[in-house]
């Protein structure tokens, strides 16, 4: 009988490159080397420009600071997921927010930060990677990227 060996994704080997992803996409790249294609551009560094009045203008029924929202109420969920929650999301809320004062805004801005903080403390506890916890940490890479470009384009136009 012949030996058959499990193909394994090391824990720390997985998390490492996870977190290079997770903080290029919030953070911003190194000036060299980037996986995306505007080196040094970041989630944060991004709505850190934007005013709050930038931040609420509607382009095609959606605003930046819509956007942002949608992004800290997806992160703070999927943290929830890779926790243990099991109840239905209704993403409808993720939405609601579409205009900010300049208050709001800030807070808006601390808060996706300290959502990212969280994902970044959740992920640096999960003892066993398996499927639902690996896709649901490349689902917030993936899922915020795509939040970031379209929240680029939208600067564009501000």
């Amino acid at each position: 009988m012949m030996n058959e060996t499990k193909d394994t994704i090391q824990k720390d080997d997985f998390l490492k490159d996870l977190l290079v992803l997770l903080r290029e996409t919030f953070e911003g790249s190194p000036i060299e080397g980037s996986a995306y294609l505007d080196p040094g551009i970041g989630f944060f560094n991004t709505i850190e420009k934007i005013s709050a009045d930038e931040a609420s203008k509607m382009f095609t029924s959606t605003s930046i600071a819509a956007q942002t929202e949608h992004t800290k109420f997806y992160l703070d969920r999927l943290v929830e997921f890779i926790e243990g929650r099991t109840e239905k999301v209704n993403w409808d809320q993720s939405w609601l927010i579409e205009t900010v004062s300049a208050e709001e805004w800030d807070i808006l801005r601390a808060g996706i930060k300290g959502s990212y903080e969280n994902v970044l403390r959740c992920l640096a506890e999960v003892d066993t990677w398996d499927q639902n916890n690996i896709g649901d940490s490349i689902a917030i890479v993936a899922h915020t990227a795509y939040h970031l470009g379209a929240i680029r384009q939208l600067v564009k136009s501000v």
